[in-house]
């Protein structure tokens, strides 16, 4: 057989793969949080494979060997590096615990409870354009891998791809991308390390590249002799890398922020995204670097700065080709694999900020269950078609990575000055978000349409939207008032004389029963009572200029942990008998139930949550308090399952209470 005719038959048992993955999680999906959060049921080796399957991206493939191609193995090493160490690492060790506690279940919905509604509507709708400018690029480059190999039709494998990704994901969304990922990452695991050993057979060790490459240094300059600069303001270089594939890519980009507000726990998100960055780098990234150091030494004429035609992203594709049929067509499936789990999470990032940030915000906020959940798979429909339109954006791949940098560069500003600087305000973070996002816009129009002015021949554009938006965001705060929290005076811990009178609706209420209770994380409220993040904010920040509540923190991740002072308890009625003594230890007859459950009948955790009408959110909330109050552990591969403790097993013996 040819090998077009055996990597299309690869191809279609991949696709089913990936089809039917859609169609057995389907049975998890009752709502639109299980569609886009997966029910904050998301285990750390689940995440952390689905972290990986981002890293293992289209955009990997072509820039790791690329970069050694271009500028020598160390270029690929620190892009990889930055990515994976100042990107997924310091996301994950920085704003773990931040993200999780918040509740939010996007980005653009933090920044309402942050700034207000007009941020958080200008970013949703600019969060969606920039990452189905991701999933183009994504689509593109997996076209481009099929293309070079087959020779097929790129419109025509693309439209193929569409099909596949908006197929499974729209089935079962978030829960089928988890499953896909896990099995797309694995042939990565499998394919790209075994590229590299079969390359170390064929042609001999570092020795032999060193030897057969231009200029005998593999190492520190490409096969032009080009090098990689550090603070230079033009792509590329180490400060542009930082700027760009950390900064940028991931913190300002919606799908890394709801891979961790997916996870069961803060603890779980941290140690994913930490465990994902070190298999990222050992298992991807440097074999990726050196299969483009075995390209340049060995097909160095191909490539441009070699003086050959094609481009130095190409690498992968080029060395594959030196393969029998059967093994090159499994490491273009290995690129079609890294394209794909990447596609599909960029298209679930823009469904959920259009569903949570616009849809159920804006056009329908009393949509039911199914409305919810109906809407967010039209949506994802939607975002198919815009990106099908962007996948015609002039200049293919590399110019498509570039047009979604502008809109996620402004975000990651806002995050990052929001999460640590009380002073600044909605002023700030608006104006800031504006400009930098209308000065990147209008420079790619300019330079990458038109062609009238090339900024980049000055600066990279993400570097100077980086710096006018942070600029601006930092001077524009600095013109208005704050928050009451960053206004000169305002003291964290409440006194006699530092509060003023509030009065307190239904929600203050059930919110401050529950921070009695010791559901002390903003998500555990958002979760339990099913609202949007900026209800159950509104109700902490009345509850805090009162005097009823507490912070743990004024920044970071105490920022969303609170206790409940004197004067709240004095609030609430007073309880007395069981239930007394059942909410000192943390517990309801609720709750009790639950533990009985676990304990006696844990196959039957199910029917707890359809018998009591428990939303899956809801039940993240009960399961993540009674983790952290000790009384149950949370496992499952999937699926969450509960299981007692030796606590538990007390505090039923002690209360009593019948199943």
């Amino acid at each position: 057989m040819t090998s077009t005719v055996i990597f299309l038959i690869m191809f279609v048992v991949f696709s089913a793969i990936l089809v039917g993955a859609g169609l057995y999680s389907k049975r998890w999906v009752s709502e639109s949080s299980d569609f886009i959060l997966a029910g904050r049921e998301v285990s750390t080796v689940i995440n952390m494979m689905g972290v990986c399957a981002i890293g293992f991206a289209g955009t990997t493939i072509a820039l790791a060997p690329g970069f050694s191609v271009l500028l020598g193995f160390k270029a690929a090493i620190m892009w990889g590096g930055i990515y994976c160490i100042c990107g997924l690492m310091l996301f994950g060790v920085l704003f773990s615990g931040f993200i999780r506690r918040s509740g939010a279940q996007t980005l653009p919905e933090y920044l309402e409870m942050r700034f207000n509604g007009t941020v958080r509507s200008v970013v949703a709708i600019t969060s969606v354009i920039g990452m189905s400018g991701i999933l183009a690029n994504n689509i593109v480059s997996c076209a481009n891998a099929i293309t070079g190999f087959t020779g097929w039709n790129p419109t025509v494998i693309i439209a193929v791809i569409f099909a596949i990704i908006i197929g499974f994901t729209f089935i079962s969304g978030l829960w089928a991308a988890t499953i896909t990922d896990f099995f797309q990452v694995t042939i990565g695991v499998v394919a790209v390390p075994l590229l590299l050993t079969l390359l170390v057979r064929k042609y001999g060790g570092l020795g032999a590249v060193n030897a057969a490459w231009p200029g005998g240094d593999f190492f520190s300059a490409g096969i032009g002799g080009a090098s990689l600069p550090g603070a230079k303001l033009t792509y590329p270089s180490i400060l542009n890398f930082v700027i760009c594939f950390a900064a940028a890519l991931v913190w300002g980009n919606n799908y890394y922020w709801m891979k961790i507000a997916s996870c069961r726990s803060e603890k779980v998100a941290k140690k994913s995204f930490v465990l994902a960055a070190i298999i990222l780098v050992a298992v991807f990234m440097i074999p990726l670097g050196l299969v483009g150091a075995y390209a340049g030494a060995f097909f160095g004429g191909s490539f441009i700065p070699g003086g050959g035609k094609l481009l130095q992203t190409a690498a992968y594709g080029v060395i594959v080709k030196v393969f029998a049929p059967i093994v090159g067509s499994f490491f273009v499936i290995g690129a079609v694999a890294a394209s794909i789990s990447t596609a599909s999470t960029a298209a679930l990032g823009a469904t959920a900020v259009a569903t949570r940030d616009i849809y159920q915000r804006l056009i329908k906020p009393d949509a039911d269950v199914k409305k919810g959940l109906k809407a967010s798979k039209l949506i994802m429909v939607a975002i198919g078609l815009l990106t099908w339109v962007l996948c015609q954006f002039p200049g293919g791949p590399i110019y498509l990575f570039a047009f979604a940098n502008c809109w996620l560069v402004p975000p990651a500003i806002l995050l990052g000055l929001g999460a640590f600087w009380p002073r600044f305000n909605s002023r700030g973070a608006l104006w800031g978000a504006l400009a930098g996002m209308i000065a990147m816009v209008s420079f790619t129009l300019l330079g990458d349409v038109f062609k009238v002015f090339v900024i980049n021949r000055y600066v990279y554009m993400a570097t100077l939207g980086f710096v006018i938006t942070l600029v601006v965001a930092v001077v524009a705060s600095l013109t208005a008032k704050s928050k009451y929290y960053g206004q000169a005076g305002w003291d964290r811990v409440p006194s006699a004389t530092n509060r003023k009178d509030v009065k307190l609706n239904g929600t203050d209420l059930q919110v401050l029963q529950m921070i009695r209770l010791g559901h002390l994380y903003m998500a555990d409220l958002t979760d339990a009572l099913g609202v949007d993040s900026k209800t159950s904010n509104a109700a902490i920040e009345n509850l805090d200029q009162g005097g009823y509540i507490v912070r743990a923190g004024m920044r970071g991740s105490k920022f969303y942990v609170f206790g409940i002072t004197e004067k709240g308890m004095a609030a609430l009625p007073a309880l007395a008998g069981p239930e007394a003594a059942m909410a000192k230890e943390g517990l309801t007859p609720l709750y009790m139930e639950l533990l009985d459950l676990v304990k006696n009948h844990p196959e039957k955790q199910a029917d707890f949550v359809k018998r009591n009408a428990i939303k899956s959110l809801h039940m993240a909330s009960i399961s993540a308090h009674l983790t952290r109050q000790g009384y149950i552990v949370e496992g499952g591969l999937f699926k969450r399952k509960l299981r007692i403790t030796d606590k538990g097993s007390a505090a039923i013996r002690e209360f009593a209470v019948e199943a």
